[in-house]
Formats: C-alpha cells, structure tokens, sequence
C-alpha cells in the first residue's frame, strides 16, 4: 500500500511539474485581448470549417498580399509567430497567415483528437490559403515540427508558393529526441493531468520517426526553392538536420545557413535574418554581410 501512494505522489508531482513547466509556452484569448488592447493593427480571426475539421487562422496584412504562410511546432499555436504578425515591415509586403494546427489550441479533427500524420496536418493547414486573394505566390515557414509540414504543403503546392524557409527544422527520422518526461507521457494515468497540447506533442513526437520516414521518399518532389536555417546550440532538434537537408535537398535550388551560437527559436533569437529571409527573394548570392554581422555571424552555401 506504501508502495503504491509513493508511486502516485511521485506521477502527481511529475505531472504538476510538467504541466507548470509547459504553462509558460501557452498563451490564453484573454492574454491576447491585452496584447492587441492598445494596438492599433490587430489580427483578423477565421474559423474554415468543413465536415472534418476545424482550422482557426490569424491573418494580418491586406488579403491581396502574397501570403506568407506560417506552420509552428509542437507544442504550439499561432501567437508562436506573434511578432511576425506583429511586423507592420512584413505587414505592408505580405498577407500573414498563422494556423493552429489540428489539435492544438482552436483547431481541431472532427473525427480524430490525435491527428499525428504529416500530409494531413498539411492539408489542412493549407486551406488557410482560400483566405488569401492576391493570385500571387508567396513565401512558406515552418520551424521545428512545423518544417516538415510545411515541406509537405510545398510539395501540395508547389504553384502556391516562391520560397520555403524552414528554421531549425526536424525532419531526420534518425535523430528524433526523446526526453525525460517522453516515456511517462504514454500512460494515460499522466495523461489526464497534462494539458491536451501537450499530450498532442507527444503523440506527434511517437509518431515522427515513422511519419519522417513517409516523407523521406517525397523530398525529391519538391519544387520550392528552399531556404535551411539551423543553430548550432540548439537542444531540442539536432543540428545534424542541417546535414540530413543538405543530402535530401542536393539536387534542388536550396540554401543553407547555419548559426554556430543560435539556440532552437530562430524568429525570436534572429528576427532581421528572419525577416530578410522572407522578404528576399532565392537567390544564390549570399546574404548582405551587414545582416549576416547582426546576427553574430552564420555559414552559408547554396546550391
């Protein structure tokens, strides 16, 4: 009996830290009402809603605008790229689309709570497009687990579409990380005190590698000129994923930068590299140096 209320104590007091550990990532509609309260460009709200799903979309800048597509990671949700939304610089060149993705914050499977499959998260993400009126094509983001679904709406895609960047993207199905609180998510017991964003991070986390494995035979199919941007201090996705885009990516128009001191969140670490990422156009010839200084030095090479 001792036995079994020191086991619950100690899954009571993982999940307490798990849950208070994950609540500083989340932002509630309250948090973002202050946030826009004294602002005086603020986001667009839309709910596209078909017999499957729910996909809730922030937008700012005019719909006819190139879009500029944007896909988060896990766990996440659109307020993820709030200061890409809040950019009036990126504001007057393109139309802003964030999503939630399924599962996480508003947007949801009708007829899956999980949805762990790269070319249906894709999918779906890519409908946010029907928002944008402008017949032009723009420019697709993705970080972390976000850059592999965005390589799959590119893929989807590829008239919709210029240039794809993807930041400190996980996209090797042999370099997936699992950490401490990975196992223990997987009993249901841990579950029911976790929040559903991030039950939803870890069931896409079980199922990357398989998912990553789906979409390795796809990558020659990419048309998109692509742009692969990774931190070399980054503890959450291995840099050897620059590694494994440089292979996939050999025979595409591609770029690779690779920031020896930058940690996982680029478009917070980096936001002018960032910003000069979307608003350039692909091109061979390296970035302006006084950029590449800004942003404490980085390697490039092209393809």
């Amino acid at each position: 009996m001792l036995r079994k209320l020191i086991l619950w104590a100690c899954i009571c007091g993982l999940c307490g830290g798990l849950s208070s550990c994950f609540r500083s990532w989340r932002k509630n509609d309250r948090d973002i009402r202050e946030h826009y309260a004294n602002r005086t460009v603020k986001p667009t709200f839309y709910t596209i809603q078909n017999d499957s799903l729910k996909l809730f979309v922030a937008t700012t800048g005019a719909d006819t605008l190139p879009p500029l597509l944007l896909i988060h990671g896990a766990p996440g949700a659109w307020y993820g790229y709030l200061n890409m939304v809040d950019d009036s610089i990126l504001q007057r060149k393109y139309h802003i689309i964030s999503v939630d993705r399924l599962g996480y914050n508003h947007s949801i499977h009708r007829k899956k709570r999980i949805v762990t499959s790269i070319d249906l998260q894709a999918r779906a993400a890519a409908l946010a497009l029907s928002l944008n009126h402008s017949r032009q094509k723009g420019v697709l983001l993705g970080r972390s687990y976000g850059a592999p679904i965005a390589a799959k709406i590119a893929i989807l895609n590829p008239t919709r579409f210029h240039k794809l960047v993807m930041l400190a993207p996980a996209i090797d199905p042999a370099k997936e990380k699992f950490w401490w609180f990975s196992k223990p998510a997987k009993w249901w017991i841990v579950r029911l005190w976790l929040p559903h964003r991030i039950n939803m991070a870890s069931f896409e986390k079980f199922a990357h590698a398989k998912e990553l494995e789906k979409l390795s035979a796809e990558w020659p199919l990419l048309q998109v000129p692509t742009t692969v941007v990774q931190g070399g201090k980054d503890w959450i996705v291995d840099p050897s994923n620059l590694d494994y885009a440089r292979l996939k990516l050999a025979e595409k128009e591609a770029q690779f930068i690779f920031l020896p001191e930058a940690g996982h969140l680029i478009t917070h670490s980096h936001p002018d590299l960032v910003r000069e990422l979307v608003l350039t156009p692909f091109q061979r010839k390296a970035l302006a140096p006084a950029a590449n200084a800004a942003q404490g030095g980085s390697h490039e090479e092209h393809k």
